[in-house]
């Protein structure tokens, strides 16, 4: 058998996964970076992640290769990468990467001096390929290093000065035409009739739609609320959603959402969890209600770990084949569900013939809307909603014992605090109190056990220890998610703790150049770059995160300078916006409450939690809520009161207090 190489001592279950390849992996750390100048050798760094399929497929064919193996031991330092442990170091190369190519994505792999800076890179590459640019790349140092030397600087600098953001230095006033300015050539690209957006593959971004929707019930905007409204209501029906198990894969193979890549990330689950339970505040369209349930029973059922936090990743693979989890031919499916299989099969649109192109194999989808089906087959609801829960009940406990995906088991707090804040938002929409004990459970994990000694965050918690120094998204979302959870208890030790944490950021990642944060701690490792996030993405952007959480911190502590700080943000950022708004979603939602105000919404008396249920009823996606007696927040000081008050405040106008949600809701903007 192979012998181990040292990723054998990583706690990454991606790093893991190439321990006994025979190429001479190492961690990224001193030991590698010390070995690459001592022996003046190129670095090659090869990043990707546990759920990544072409990362697999790179492995395979390549770094399991024993005459791949030779030349890449031969002639580098060769150092693996979890971009979802060290997304600094992604970051960096990633661009390197799209400043040679023009594009990026995983497998990342880059050639570096051995100073680190970058010299050549790509993605995905064939095993003989692959052989012909590692021995040309050493050649090239071996007989030119100036050449390589001269390029590796000017990429270097490319790197530093790509995406440079620059101050605002004139006034600017926020105003609803810069909204339609967006929103404008933003519609163009909806697909009305499948949801989404006109290209596949397709993504669910959580946070474009999180925008949308507000945009359409504050400006009363009827074509966004309905491509918003459809795209979610497509979603649920598609192959993306486990229609058994609950929880979205992270993308659609072709226009329809029927295809996924398999794979099922945490942060997507968390973020449209949170989106369905927006949407259904909105909307009170009740199937949402059962994805948002199921979703977060996938996520107590199989991604939690034992001390209460959550795990990363499931991959889109089982027995090396991708999607055989999930899939369904006719013979099984019918055997399984009994009586109900001509019923339910066409409900979920099982076929003999099959609808994906392995042979004779489903993909669970639905292709009828309820009212349709029921229609259709003359049923009642909830003759149809008993039959297919029992159906659901059935194919899950059968498909549990199939040889389960792989499981990526590291702990991120970024990723854990988004699920934080999207059980702690459920918990008040759904008046269900398990999700905010589970929500509580995690943070309180995080607070006691991922704490720096200098009171910053550790990124990760793997084999009973956390080891990696935390990035700005890890500050950014669990303060996010420390504002929801005083939002559901009024308990203000956790706004205390978000403002600790917020002035660590402050302190320790802010640009002097600007008003953005760094991507990295001032006081962690040095790389050959210090970039800023600035683009929403998938997830939003960590900056914009955070500017949303100045923003909330600067109304709940009554601070100017957080509140200029988010302002000055956002008026940084606002000029590119308007031609890509939908990479700019989360600062669009910045945008959305600096033009409608943020309802600063305060509650006193003894029957806070009657009086608070009764305000989860309604949307009002631009509001704080505070809520207690004997506080010290500058809006609830000195207003102690046995009797129900409730007090409506917008851009330092404050209403007479009223003693009933609906008298309050009157003063709503």
């Amino acid at each position: 058998m192979q012998e181990p190489n040292n990723l054998i001592h990583a706690s990454s279950p991606y790093l893991l996964q190439h321990a006994y390849n025979p190429v001479e992996w190492h961690e990224w750390g001193p030991v590698a970076l010390a070995k690459a100048k001592n022996e003046n050798k190129l670095i090659l760094v090869s990043i990707g992640y546990s759920a990544c399929h072409w990362c697999h497929v790179m492995e395979h064919e390549s770094f399991e290769d024993f005459e791949v193996a030779e030349v890449m031991n031969k002639n580098f330092v060769c150092i693996k990468v979890d971009r979802e442990e060290r997304p600094d170091i992604d970051q960096i190369y990633m661009l390197a990467v799209q400043l040679m190519n023009g594009n990026g994505g995983w497998p990342l792999n880059a050639i570096c001096l051995p100073d680190q800076k970058p010299v050549y890179g790509g993605t995905y590459f064939r095993k003989n390929d692959w052989i012909n640019i590692l021995e040309n790349v050493a050649d090239l140092w071996k007989n030119e290093p100036e050449k390589a030397k001269n390029y590796a600087e000017r990429l270097t600098d490319g790197i530093n000065q790509s995406e440079k953001i620059i101050p605002s230095t004139t006034a600017v006033a926020f105003e609803q035409a810069q909204l339609t300015e967006i929103i404008e050539p933003w519609k163009r690209h909806f697909d009305i009739n499948l949801g989404g957006y006109n290209r596949s593959p397709k993504f669910p971004l959580p946070n474009n739609w999180s925008f949308l929707l507000r945009y359409s019930f504050l400006a009363a905007e009827e074509a966004t609320f309905m491509a918003t409204c459809n795209t979610l209501e497509q979603m649920a029906m598609g192959g993306i959603y486990d229609q058994v198990g609950g929880g979205f894969a992270r993308y659609s193979v072709d226009d329809k959402w029927h295809v996924p890549h398999f794979e099922k990330m945490l942060y997507d689950n968390a973020q449209l969890i949170n989106l369905y339970a927006e949407a259904y505040q909105c909307l009170k369209f009740q199937p949402f209600v059962q994805v948002i349930v199921d979703s977060i029973d996938w996520v107590f059922r199989e991604m939690s770990a034992e001390n209460g936090l959550f795990f990363s990743a499931l991959d889109a693979d089982s027995e090396g084949v991708e999607g055989k989890f999930y899939v369904w031919d006719k013979v099984s499916f019918d055997k399984v569900v009994g009586d109900d299989a001509t019923l339910i099969g066409d409900y979920f649109n099982v076929t003999v013939e099959g609808n994906w192109e392995e042979e004779k194999t489903n993909i669970l989808r639905r292709t009828y809307s309820d009212e349709e089906f029921l229609a259709k087959h003359q049923l009642d609801a909830e003759t149809l909603y008993d039959k297919v829960a029992l159906a659901k009940a059935k194919l899950l406990d059968e498909r549990s014992k199939r040889v389960r995906p792989g499981l990526d088991d590291k702990c991120l707090t970024a990723w854990n605090a988004m699920m934080i804040k999207a059980l702690a938002d459920v918990s008040q929409v759904l008046d269900y109190k398990e999700y905010y004990d589970r929500a509580k459970l995690a943070a309180e994990f995080i607070l006691n056990n991922m704490i720096t000694p200098d009171g910053g965050l550790y990124r990760n918690f793997k084999n009973g220890k956390a080891t990696i120094i935390g990035f700005l998204d890890d500050y950014a979302f669990m303060i996010e998610a420390l504002i929801a959870l005083y939002e559901v208890d009024f308990n203000e030790e956790w706004l205390e703790e978000a403002k600790s944490l917020t002035n660590y950021v402050l302190a320790n990642f802010k640009d002097e150049e600007n008003d953005m944060f760094f991507y990295t701690a001032g006081n962690g490792e040095e790389l050959i770059a210090r970039k800023h996030e600035v683009m929403d993405n998938v997830i939003p952007a960590s900056n914009s995160v955070m500017a949303q959480n100045l923003q909330k911190l600067g109304l709940f502590y009554d601070n100017e300078n957080y509140r200029n700080q988010a302002s000055n943000m956002l008026k940084s950022v606002l000029p590119r916006i308007k031609a890509y708004g939908s990479a700019y979603s989360n600062w669009c939602i910045q945008l959305l409450n600096e033009v409608y105000g943020i309802n600063e919404i305060a509650l006193v008396g003894v029957d806070l939690q009657n009086v608070k249920n009764e305000l989860n009823k309604f949307y009002i996606p631009n509001k704080i809520t505070l809520g207690g007696t004997k506080s010290e927040l500058p809006l609830l000081k000195g207003k102690e009161s046995k009797e129900t008050k409730i007090y409506v405040c917008v851009n330092k106008t404050c209403q007479l207090p009223v003693s009933t949600i609906a008298e309050a809701i009157k003063f709503i903007n």
